[in-house]
């Protein structure tokens, strides 16, 4: 039973630990001679849940659904969410990527309003999932990114693109945050981009 129990968590760390990324045009050859890059987030076309809904039917529907059974809460959490992006997903993602390139000694960094950068990193959040925590089971949230280095100065001249398909977000123990989740998500972007730049520069 135990070795059943065993092998149960290792396939669902493997699941977790997942995620795709792929460069869809350019490569890192650019990076070679840089020390920092400007960061900006984007969430415009930001689509959530299996339905793929926009992120305002995901905050109407939510909040609604919130208030019927406790009045006030869908309200409170609607702030929250908004929020979250700032004080959340935003330094998670710079976070991770950082620390990684810093425990590598790579001499990279990636900063918000950092204009006199020459690249500037765009990340546009394409779809999440927030996951669920029920304490016996749960689901980590998951998070679809495009990654789109571009010249600060021209945002036309985009130098390497690349896609990043459902980074898992979760954490040990119980997580009953959706925004909390969604954050590790965000975390573990920065943390493959890092580990993808380090293999591919000098």
């Amino acid at each position: 039973m135990k070795k059943v129990v065993v092998l149960a968590l290792l396939i669902t760390s493997s699941i977790v630990s997942a995620q795709k990324m792929e460069i869809i045009k350019g490569d890192f050859g650019f990076l070679n001679n840089q020390t920092a890059v400007n960061v900006e987030f984007d969430y415009s076309n930001l689509k959530l849940m299996k339905e793929n809904k926009t992120e305002a039917q995901y905050i109407s529907d939510r909040a609604a659904d919130l208030n019927e059974k406790t009045k006030g809460v869908g309200d409170v959490w609607k702030k929250k969410w908004e929020g979250a992006k700032i004080a959340i997903w935003n330094p998670k993602f710079l976070e991770l990527v950082n620390i990684v390139l810093v425990k590598k000694k790579k001499e990279l960094s990636f900063q918000e309003d950092l204009k006199s950068a020459k690249y500037t990193l765009i990340v546009e959040a394409t779809w999440i999932f927030p996951g669920w925590d029920a304490g016996v089971m749960k689901q980590p949230a998951k998070v679809s990114t495009n990654l789109k280095f571009v010249e600060t100065e021209n945002r036309s001249n985009v130098v390497l693109e690349i896609t990043t398909k459902e980074a898992p977000g979760d954490q040990w123990g119980n997580n009953f945050s959706n925004e909390s989740r969604i954050g590790e998500g965000f975390a573990k972007t920065g943390k493959s981009l890092a580990g993808f730049i380090l293999k591919n520069t000098k």
